[in-house]
């Protein structure tokens, strides 16, 4: 059994939200990396990625995920984060990987300003192109799928408490 549990996604999918709700129903303590990265960085994701440009983003955020440690918690990672490869071998030994999968477009519908939210797309990337690439890691990675199409907060919560039942402590 694994105290923790790591939520994977696309911006957009509800990890920060989830989580946090997730860890008040499971009792157990809530980590969003991306703040945790902000706070150790001193910047913005944005301000990150503007500076050291998306490879230099991707490293800072691997180093802050693979050295997470957590006793209990239900931890919202970043949505690049499966680029990871030492993060989420990590991840993957501290806590059940629980991939909120959405449809590209559900996800295209949901975010409005992915620059601001501090997306790591590569020149000439598109979000489209984005969605392919990571749901081939998502799909890698995750152990335990929520499909969250079509649910409102609530049904998702209920749907990943359903699927973590026997997999955490």
């Amino acid at each position: 059994m694994k105290k923790n549990v790591v939520l994977i996604g696309m911006p957009g999918a509800g990890k920060s939200t989830i989580g946090v709700i997730l860890a008040k129903m499971l009792g157990k303590d809530f980590v969003d990396a991306d703040l945790v990265i902000q706070k150790e960085e001193g910047r913005l994701l944005s301000e990150i990625i503007d500076q050291e440009g998306p490879d230099g983003f991707l490293a800072i955020e691997e180093r802050v995920n693979a050295e997470l440690n957590p006793d209990s918690a239900v931890i919202a990672t970043g949505g690049s984060v499966v680029y990871g490869e030492k993060a989420m071998k990590h991840l993957s030994e501290i806590g059940v990987i629980v991939y909120l999968r959405l449809s590209f477009e559900a996800v295209d519908a949901r975010l409005r300003d992915i620059r601001g939210r501090g997306v790591v797309l590569r020149e000439g990337q598109t979000l489209k192109n984005l969605y392919e690439e990571r749901s081939l890691l998502y799909e890698r990675y995750g152990e335990v799928v929520v499909e969250e199409d079509g649910l409102n907060v609530e049904e998702t919560l209920e749907k990943t408490l359903q699927a973590l039942k026997m997999l955490i402590e």
